[in-house]
């Protein structure tokens, strides 16, 4: 690589945008041995390209990474339920009062595709037992209904719909059964569940999740047999993702409120918890020294229940839109429950404020306002000319090309000229977690007007994804600074956004000490310590 003193002017600029350096005053002598030590850095040009860094375990499974990428789910709540007006059912409900005259699972399906969901989840037997499909092993199903003149069968419609359009079909099959008389004995019920597991993962093709809960009656002395409920579904669907308070493949964030921990790792210690009793906190946060890869799934319904109520109405598309903030934004998935009613369709408020959150997701997060920012970094790996693990990978969508660090730095910062001041209140940022989630610290400074670089705000566990609100400001030159790791820390994203719509104080952990106005801040500290933002 060829190197004079321009290219130093302008690597040193870059580097130290509060400096402003017209041209280059050094002795020649002292550019030589700068240029030296430069050099000293790189790897010459005939050696092999760099490789990458061992991942740091654990590590996601193939199936757990794209479930992760792809980061929302609907789940569909349906059932004699929805029209006897009740959460839980009996078990005794007449199965003819199930009759979804206008059912259309394609609209379904079209709703969730249209407003970014790349899953859906359908309750094909809740609590009461009735089966949405025509099982073999109970009469209590949509064989016993008028709908279709007794030859319906949701899961097969809402399946096909799914597999035209190219969305992941999941089913959540309640263990508990309040109409099945051998509920109860043990064998007799693991035996019947796992034969109603067996229809439902070999008869409708594909099936990407298994969403499974530990409710039962406290009166029963019951056991789920949840090791063979788990390695029956991983034997007929490999690639299903298996949802329990412990996993398998995903556990529960511990609320049904759609949050994470402001904490949130995909590290999980499986030891001394079993499904039904769980430490809610440690679910919401996961484990910085866990050995089991198990990232976070956040529940929530779109209206106060779980069932289709016609007195209930659906919550707000900025309510969606903090809730996304605390789930995907916390490195988890959001499963968001959207109920079809009593006709078997998505209703129309519903939709609208679907529509609404997505609209308000791409009005934000289309344009990353960092997209033409210079990029430096405190080091690369295999040295400046390796672009396998250049700064500059961080602009670009995706986790699997990243910045490097050079190996066994004592800091880790990325340094961003954004040329032109920008105002904005959003930070995204990625890791490639095929190679391992790695940062437990970082934090983002601006350089104000009067040169002092000012904290912006702090943040903990990055993972697939971390989003950050923080009060407005105005800023061309930024630094993101990597704090703690367990290992070189590699990020694959950084973007800035401007929300014009979320109040700070609705998702915050912590209330804001910074304060931003235009380009200027305007709190400073004299001493060490620095204005923040943290959620």
């Amino acid at each position: 690589m060829k190197l004079n003193s321009k290219s130093l002017r302008l690597s040193c600029k870059s580097h130290n945008p509060g400096i402003k350096i017209s041209t280059c005053t050094l002795p020649n002598f002292l550019i030589r041995i700068l240029l030296l030590g430069l050099c000293c850095f790189l790897v010459p040009a005939s050696c092999s390209r760099k490789p990458p860094p061992l991942p740091i375990l654990p590590l996601p499974t193939t199936f757990q990474l794209q479930w992760q990428l792809d980061g929302m789910a609907l789940f569909f709540h349906f059932g004699t339920n929805t029209f006897t007006d009740s959460e839980w059912g009996t078990g005794h409900a007449n199965p003819t009062v199930f009759n979804p005259t206008k059912l259309n699972a394609s609209q379904w399906i079209r709703v969730a595709k249209d407003s970014g969901f790349s899953r859906v989840i359908l309750t094909v037997k809740h609590h009461d037992g009735f089966c949405l499909w025509p099982s073999d092993y109970t009469n209590y199903t949509v064989r016993s209904s008028n709908w279709r003149n007794g030859n319906g069968d949701v899961v097969a419609e809402l399946a096909a719909a799914a597999k035209d359009a190219g969305v992941g079909l999941g089913f959540y099959l309640s263990p508990w059964d309040r109409h099945e008389a051998c509920y109860g004995d043990t064998l007799q019920y693991n035996e019947f569940y796992l034969a109603q597991m067996t229809e439902l993962l070999t008869r409708y093709g594909e099936v990407k999740d298994i969403f499974l809960d530990s409710a039962k009656e406290d009166e029963t002395d019951m056991h789920y047999l949840f090791d063979s409920w788990f390695s029956l579904i991983h034997q007929l669907q490999p690639g299903a993702i298996v949802f329990s308070d412990l996993g398998p493949d995903t556990r529960w964030a511990g609320n049904e409120y759609g949050a994470a921990g402001s904490t949130c790792w995909s590290l999980y210690n499986k030891t001394g918890y079993e499904i039904g009793y769980i430490d809610s906190q440690y679910n919401s946060e996961g484990d910085q020294f866990g050995p089991d890869w198990l990232p976070a799934t956040c529940d929530v319904s779109i209206r106060t229940g779980w069932f289709w109520h016609a007195s209930e109405q659906p919550k707000s598309a900025r309510s969606l839109l903090e809730i996304y903030y605390k789930s995907v934004g916390r490195n988890c998935q959001l499963l968001l429950n959207v109920p079809p009613n009593s006709s078997g369709l998505i209703s129309d408020e519903d939709i609208q404020v679907l529509q609404e959150f997505a609209e308000l997701k791409r009005s934000i997060f289309s344009h990353n306002l960092a997209i033409n920012a210079v990029i430096n970094a405190s080091s690369i790996r295999g040295g400046i000319q390796e672009t396998h693990f250049s700064p500059y990978n961080v602009l670009e969508e995706g986790i699997y090309t990243y910045w490097a660090p050079w190996e066994n730095q004592s800091k880790w910062i990325l340094y961003i000229d954004l040329q032109e001041l920008v105002s904005f209140n959003v930070l995204q940022l990625q890791e490639p977690i095929n190679m391992g989630q790695r940062v437990i610290e970082f934090h983002l400074e601006a350089l104000s007007q009067d040169g002092v670089w000012m904290r912006v705000v702090n943040g903990t566990t990055i993972g697939y994804q971390r989003l950050l609100l923080f009060p407005k400001l105005k800023a061309q030159y930024l630094k993101l600074v990597m704090d703690k790791s367990r290992a070189d820390p590699l990020i694959s994203y950084f973007g800035i956004y401007m929300d014009p719509v979320t109040i700070l104080s609705d998702i915050s952990d912590k209330k804001s000490g910074a304060c931003f106005n235009g380009s200027q801040v305007l709190q400073t500290t004299t001493n060490n310590s620095y204005p923040s933002a943290t959620m």
